[in-house]
């Protein structure tokens, strides 16, 4: 591990002066009567006030929402394609600063914060490209006795009020996978941030709301409401919301299916991916994918390298390489370009996971490197790796969300499958070979949403489906997906 230098004096940017106060429910924003600090998780400065909402809020918010439903459906795709790629282009006009915000709010290293820049940019290309993809087909009702001399075909309709909830780690992104596709698809959406991280999302609600007004369309199509649980259960659960795309951890997701119920909820959950290394693999390749893959955004992603499992005849040789590869990782202030390991989002997440390290230690575990505060750099955990942990323990069977990486040593690619799998999640998971025929068996074999050969499990193409199996979620994101998501067939029968 080696410390970065610390990054050049600079004025912190805040929320543009361009965003307006309080919070964007209705045609316009609304004054709140509370607002809470959001800190700069590295060194806990203060960043900037943050409006925060309530329940009266929520439900004005799901009220102006169901209020435009028809004229959001309404909007015809030249228009709801423009507006997006709009949207894109002035995301683009505003990378860098935004890229700043985000490095302040979230505390992720800058390179991964100008790739979440980056990524949304695209990801509002594509659901403005998918725009024009939604039609229907005819039915061939005669196929039946019944259906002689009827004509049959169905459309997509938009599903009607979306609720979406993003989680801190990736808060413009994440925002975008719900948004984007929820406009698409011709639905008004009430989005609900992390309480951790508003701020740069709030931006982006605002350029998104010039766009619409600028188009001629409502801005209460996106509106955004800041808050505690009481809020997120208030959009979950009221009557005229008809779908609810979440991102966060399984415990919250799976409240929030059973609270949401009937409506329709889209799941992106969490998980402990899995990087599986075979006898024929590029070791030197695998190890730049552990580390690059285990500490990109600080450990703090849902499909970042957490387990390890090579087979006996390469374990000892991709464990060294492993370790020289993590001593040279930059750990420090996340405005400088060089970090790679940065704070995580507070300093409660930080004792959790040295909780966990300590755990299975205690359990049995070797710590090879890492597992303490890095030196000179109290709010960061050095990167960590362990190895032979046991099961159960929650740095293995659980989503750590930090930088910490596990290995463990099995006789053959069969016991390594069992072992991915064996896992209550399934998101991602990647394979390390040079041979066809096992990568092709390791598609087949993991019981997860998606498969990476030869590179890390948290590569992720936001026109991809994206999503995964067991406690992992349910439902598909990617703007192609998630307007499939939320969108319902309707039949039409006809007889002349």
């Amino acid at each position: 591990m080696t410390r970065a230098q610390p990054a050049a004096a600079r004025t912190a940017p805040e929320v543009p002066d361009e965003v307006p106060d309080g919070l964007p429910v209705g045609p316009g924003w609304l004054p709140v009567a509370v607002h809470r600090p959001v800190t700069f998780p590295y060194d806990g400065g203060a960043v900037a006030d943050a409006p925060v909402g309530d329940a009266a809020l929520a439900r004005a918010a799901v009220a102006h929402a169901a209020g435009v439903r028809a004229d959001v459906a309404a909007l015809p795709a030249h228009l709801r394609r423009r507006v997006l790629a709009d949207v894109a282009d002035a995301l683009e006009a505003v990378a860098d600063r935004m890229a700043e915000l985000l490095v302040l709010e979230t505390g992720k290293p800058r390179v991964d914060c100008d790739v979440e820049v980056r990524r949304t940019v695209g990801t509002w290309r594509a659901a403005a490209d998918e725009v024009s993809q939604l039609r229907g087909e005819t039915v061939p009702l005669d196929a039946q006795e019944s259906g002689e001399g009827l004509l049959g075909f169905w459309t997509r309709r938009p599903v009607g009020v979306v609720v979406g909830i993003a989680g801190f780690n990736y808060p413009v992104l994440l925002a975008s996978h719900k948004i984007a596709p929820a406009l698409a698809a011709g639905c008004p959406i009430v989005l609900k941030p992390a309480p951790a991280t508003p701020l740069a999302t709030l931006w982006l609600v605002h350029l998104v709301r010039e766009r619409l007004t600028a188009a001629g369309a409502p801005a209460a199509a996106v509106q955004l409401v800041t808050g505690d649980v009481e809020v997120g259960l208030t959009l979950t659960t009221h009557p005229d919301v008809a779908a609810v795309s979440f991102t966060g951890s399984a415990a919250v997701g799976h409240a929030i299916a059973r609270d949401a119920a009937p409506r329709k909820v889209v799941l992106e959950l969490g998980s402990n991916a899995a990087l599986v290394v075979a006898a024929d693999a590029d070791l030197d390749a695998a190890a730049d994918a552990v580390v690059r893959g285990g500490l990109y955004a600080s450990g703090q992603a849902c499909i970042s390298v957490q387990r390890v499992i090579a087979v006996a005849d390469v374990a000892d040789e991709l464990r060294r390489r492993i370790l020289a590869r993590v001593a040279s990782v930059a750990v420090g202030d996340p405005r400088d370009p060089a970090t790679r390991v940065s704070a995580l989002i507070d300093e409660a997440a930080t004792v959790r996971v040295l909780k966990w390290i300590d755990e299975a230690r205690a359990a049995g575990a070797r710590l090879l490197a890492g597992g303490t505060r890095a030196p000179g750099e109290p709010s960061c955990i050095a990167p960590t790796v362990l190895a032979d942990v046991p099961d159960g323990q929650p740095v293995w069977a659980e989503e750590v969300f930090g930088p910490v990486v596990c290995l463990r040593t099995v006789p053959d690619l069969d016991t390594a499958y069992a072992v991915v799998n064996a896992s209550r999640y399934g998101l991602h998971a990647a394979m390390h070979t040079k041979d066809l025929r096992t990568a092709l068996a390791a598609i087949d074999a993991l019981d997860v949403g998606g498969v990476v050969i030869n590179d890390v499990p948290g590569y992720r193409s936001d026109i991809a489906p994206y999503g995964g199996v067991k406690d992992s979620g349910i439902g598909r994101e990617g703007p192609r997906f998630a307007i499939d998501e939320l969108t319902v067939t309707r039949m039409a029968v006809i007889r002349p």
